[in-house]
């Protein structure tokens, strides 16, 4: 019942997404974006690794994630379609994870056309597999925390714009604290994603990363959920 009305909503939301041409602007913005920073490197230095890539990507998500989370909820608010959805059989627990996924699997099918990039490494020179596979996992557990704070941040208010800046401006202090090790606690600075992401894209894979990035997506989706519940 529950799995039914969340794929029931989940394809409602991604007919939404991909019947405009936002969503389409924004995927192929972000790989012309990534593609340039990935050859720049790779032909002009001739460095055969990922490990640029990955470096400079979490500055691109900055700006993707939020860009395709934005009108998760705000949309609804502003058209007051939410109302419409509200009167339906399905529980508002169902309604936040359906969006919520449904913005994930966008952000994801962005992320997956970046796998031809180490394809093409594997014709250029050696391909670490171990390094680009938990590269691509640090960065599945960035777009999984991301997105948690682009749909909290779009259940906040009716206007798109200002959804883009509260969640682009909360992800930017995760990573300035990170970036700011020097200056800071080891405490404060565990807080940042530096860290813990850096882990993933030098080739380790960490439960304490994983368990990171998962509370952080939980409790921003906790939040969403509050915040949702008030805005009834």
């Amino acid at each position: 019942m529950y799995t039914r009305n969340i794929i029931t909503i989940i394809k409602k939301e991604l007919k939404l997404y991909f019947n405009s041409p936002i969503a389409y602007i924004v995927i192929i913005i972000f790989l012309l974006l990534c593609g340039f920073f990935y050859s720049r490197p790779l032909f002009v230095q001739g460095y055969v690794t990922l490990r640029h890539f990955f470096d400079i990507l979490v500055l691109f998500l900055l700006f993707f994630v939020p860009a395709v989370s934005m009108k998760i909820f705000s949309e609804e608010y502003k058209t007051a379609t939410i109302e419409v959805i509200y009167t339906l059989p399905f529980y508002k627990i169902e309604i936040l994870l359906a969006k919520y996924l449904a913005s994930l699997i966008v952000i994801l099918i962005g992320i997956t056309f970046t796998l031809f990039y180490p394809f093409t490494l594997l014709f250029l020179g050696k391909l670490d597999i171990t390094s680009t596979f938990a590269g691509y996992l640090g960065v599945v557990m960035l777009a999984i925390f991301f997105n948690s704070v682009g749909i909290f941040s779009s259940s906040l208010t009716k206007n798109q714009i200002v959804s883009f800046i509260i969640s682009f401006f909360i992800l930017f202090i995760f990573f300035a604290i990170g970036k700011m090790g020097f200056f800071v606690s080891d405490i404060i600075s565990y807080i940042g994603i530096d860290i813990h992401y850096d882990n993933f894209i030098r080739g380790i894979i960490d439960l304490r990363d994983v368990v990171y990035f998962k509370s952080l997506s939980f409790l921003f989706l906790y939040f969403t959920y509050l915040s949702i519940q008030k805005q009834r």
